[in-house]
Parts: C-alpha cells; structure tokens; sequence
C-alpha cells in the first residue's frame, strides 16, 4: 500500500520516549496516510514491548527489531529499505527533535525540493564539549571532504521516495547517511528549529561512537587521510635527508664528531610515531575495503510485523 509518508524511527534503550513520540507524530500527522516504523537497535530495556503494545492498537505502526545492536546509521538504513511512502522522514526517538517541524518540512517538500533538512539553530541540553565537537566535525568534513554537507544538521530531515531509494541502493558497510544524502544531490533545503533537550534516558551516542561515525563520514568522503600519509612521509623524507648531509658534512668536512643522543632519542620517537599514525590510517581504509569485500549482511532482524 502507498502511503504519503513513512516515518523511520530508530530505537536504542527508549522506552519511556516512544509512546510520546507516536502520541506527537499522531497529533501532526493525523489528517495524513502515514506509517511509523520504528527500528529496534538490539534495545536492552522494554522498548521492543512498547513498540509492540503500540502496534496492536494502530495500524499504521510498523517495526523491525535486530538480533543485536547494529548502531544507528544501520538502524535508519533498514527503515528507509522499508518505507514505501512518497516522503519519507527520520527522526530519533529520543523527542530533541521536534515532530511538530514535519509539517512544515513536508510543505517546504511539496514546493519541488528532494531534500528538506532540519538546521539546529540552538542544541539545549547538550554539553559544551558535544557541542564545540560537533560544530567542529562538520567544519572539518565540509574542509577535508567534496561534498558539501550542511552545517549544523543531524539525520532529521524529509526526502522524496527516489532519493530514498538511491540511498538504499548503495552498496557500501559503512554507513554515514546525511554524507550519503548531501553527495546524492538534486535540490536540497533547510528549516530552522531549536533543538530541545531530552525528556527521559541518556543519549546512546558515547564518546566512542561519536569518534567510530566521525572516522566513517571522513573516509567514506575524503582521500585526505591517505593523501596526509605520503605528504608527510615525504616531509619526513626532505628532513632525513638533511639530517644525513648535516651528519656527513661534520664527519668528513668539518671533521667534528656528530653529538646529541637525546636529540637523536626524539627523533626516532618522532619518526617511529609518525609510521604508527600513517599505518592506522591506511589501516582504516582497508579494513573499510575488508568489509565491503565480506559481504556479510548489513542488519539481521530478529522480529518484525512488516511484510515483505
């Protein structure tokens, strides 16, 4: 069945958010042929159950749940595979984006645009360090990258069905969505909109996964990292090189003995700490060609009410 809109709704350990998040999406889409997918991440508390208990009473509740924690962009990926509305929508179950913003989002999208996102113009409730971080990555992706990813923007956001179905087409492991999207192109706008705090449980986005989804978006766009390596591989290359002739010109020239074991100590320390850093780097892009090269599958569901 062909609805208007599909809403993809990624879960990790939400469960005292998800009713009040049908409860708003209902009050906005009310008068809309719509369908709410939620996606179970692996969730360790009663997500899975509220999920559930919605769905008995509303048919418009779809929902997958994976056999494990699979991570988010992989959460969102199986839900727009899902969707079959002629706009489709992410949005976090966590309620800092407000669902009240689809309305308009879907009107700017009715205006001929592909993509409308959502532009924080203030994150409440988040530290300084997340926020200083997160403005700095997108500075740095939109520097080191050549796509032109918008400031300031999540994953929230409204695409049509053919955008959807381009980014469900690509084959690549590691997923970085918003890259994925931004790189498709076609005609693509912004709303405004204040981003609230969060009303119950704690982010799921740790340090770790925030450095793990920052890594995946810069080498999923950039050959920067890579190219980093042989610029300062030959940078280390030209200083060597000076180093040997300064060492050969005091031996049989100058007829001094070369001294200075502890400037020659951080040397080797430099050096060998550069070739350790330039190896994980390489190490990244080939452990990112390994996975391709498994072709294991992205998600495994453990559950669902969705027909294929």
């Amino acid at each position: 069945m062909i609805r208007e809109l599909s809403i993809v709704a990624p879960v990790f350990n939400e469960e005292a958010n998800i009713e009040l998040l049908f409860n708003r999406l209902h009050q906005v889409l009310q008068n809309q042929n719509y369908e709410v997918i939620f996606v179970n991440d692996g969730s360790a508390d009663q997500s899975l159950i509220e999920i559930k208990k919605l769905a008995s009473n509303h048919a418009q509740i779809k929902y997958l749940s994976f056999s494990r924690n699979f991570g988010h962009q992989l959460a969102v990926f199986a839900g727009l595979q899902k969707a079959k509305g002629n706009y489709v929508v992410i949005i976090d179950a966590d309620l800092q984006d407000p669902p009240e913003l689809i309305h308009d989002m879907l009107a700017k999208a009715k205006e001929g645009y592909d993509v409308v996102y959502a532009k924080r113009l203030n994150r409440k409730g988040e530290s300084f360090f997340k926020r200083i971080t997160a403005k700095w990555f997108y500075r740095l992706m939109r520097a080191v990258t050549s796509i032109n990813i918008p400031l300031d923007t999540g994953d929230f956001r409204i695409m049509t069905q053919r955008v959807c179905k381009i980014v469900t087409s690509m084959p690549e492991k590691n997923k970085f969505l918003r890259g994925q999207i931004s790189w498709i192109g076609f005609k693509q706008t912004y709303v405004e909109y204040e981003r609230d705090p969060r009303i119950y449980g704690e982010t799921g986005y740790t340090l770790k996964k925030m450095i793990n989804f920052a890594i995946d978006g810069i080498t999923a766009f950039s050959h920067f990292p890579i190219r980093l390596v042989t610029y300062i591989g030959l940078s280390m290359a030209f200083l060597s090189s000076i180093a040997i002739a300064y060492a050969l010109y005091s031996k049989f020239i100058a007829g001094e003995t070369v001294k200075g074991w502890t400037s020659m100590f951080i040397l080797f320390t430099l050096i060998g700490g550069t070739q350790l850093f330039c190896m994980g780097i390489i190490g990244e892009y080939i452990s990112r060609i390994m996975n391709n090269v498994l072709q294991r599958p992205d998600y495994l569901i453990d559950e669902s009410n969705i027909d294929d």
